[in-house]
């Protein structure tokens, strides 16, 4: 508890504290709400509260759908499902800036990625320059690199469900996808809870994996929240900055507990 109160209660009532301070690590002057509104004001903040809630959204959606789907494929009993397993989950190991240079790598002008596509007869595409491409570029780099993540948390869950639910229906004629939807699905309602859970949050608070890639440009294309905050706390705006990072957490909070809620309310109306 003591730790706890030290790491997290103090500087999270600190920092709702300074966001309404000029603060330079020594001095804080108060100023009200001024911070916020500043900061909502920016020129770069409408695109990165788009940004951020498309790069949230889009990668969660996708992370959970390509899990769930890989999760049901292992757990059918394929020879390599051990193998399949390791593959998987191995880009979770590395780190997210070694993710971002090795995606650098592959996207660039004459990377592997453009260098296909010329192979097949199609323009070259500036994936991280490009105003259009950027951010989905960013979102391709999230999803490779948590997908390892949610699929074990789905195998797991699937490993929980008792095999004599499945056995019962398959002995009674149901076919594979009713056998899915009836009993898989339902019973993974607590895995999927927390799969979007994790994916959410972290979506909303990305920031280094997009700053590798693509510094939030070109322009504010690829800016998220995290990126917006980095560059005020960068050149001294500290109070703005910590005003920027309170926003960020009032978004998770409003977003995440209202889509837990819900969830948890179906698993108890399944129970």
């Amino acid at each position: 508890m003591l730790i706890y109160v030290v790491v997290f209660i103090i500087p999270t009532f600190a920092s709702f504290y300074f966001s309404m301070t000029i603060w330079n690590l020594k001095d804080a002057t108060f100023i009200g709400l001024d911070n916020f509104i500043t900061f909502f004001t920016m020129t770069n903040t409408r695109t990165a509260l788009i940004n951020t809630a498309v790069f949230a959204l889009v990668t969660c959606l996708v992370k959970l759908v390509l899990g769930l789907a890989l999760a049901v494929y292992v757990c059918s009993g394929i020879r390599s499902g051990n193998y399949l397993k390791i593959v998987i989950f191995f880009p979770y190991l590395l780190g997210n800036v070694v993710v971002a240079l090795a995606f650098r790598a592959l996207l660039e002008p004459a990377g592997v990625v453009n260098q296909f596509l010329t192979a097949m007869g199609f323009d070259a595409i500036h994936w991280l320059t490009d105003k259009h491409y950027a951010l989905a570029s960013c979102m391709i780099a999230d999803i490779w690199k948590g997908i390892g993540t949610v699929t074990i948390i789905l195998i797991a869950g699937i490993c929980a469900i008792p095999k004599s639910y499945t056995e019962a229906a398959a002995i009674d004629g149901a076919s594979p996808w009713n056998i899915f939807r009836k009993i898989t699905l339902p019973l993974l309602m607590p895995s999927i809870n927390t799969v979007l859970t994790l994916c959410l949050i972290g979506g909303l608070r990305s920031y280094d994996l997009i700053q590798a890639l693509t510094g939030g440009g070109p322009g504010y294309s690829s800016e998220v929240l995290g990126t917006a905050v980095y560059k005020l706390f960068a050149r001294g705006s500290y109070g703005l900055a910590t005003a920027g990072n309170v926003i960020l957490f009032i978004a998770v909070a409003l977003i995440v507990f209202p889509v837990n809620s819900f969830i948890a309310k179906r698993e108890a109306e399944i129970s």
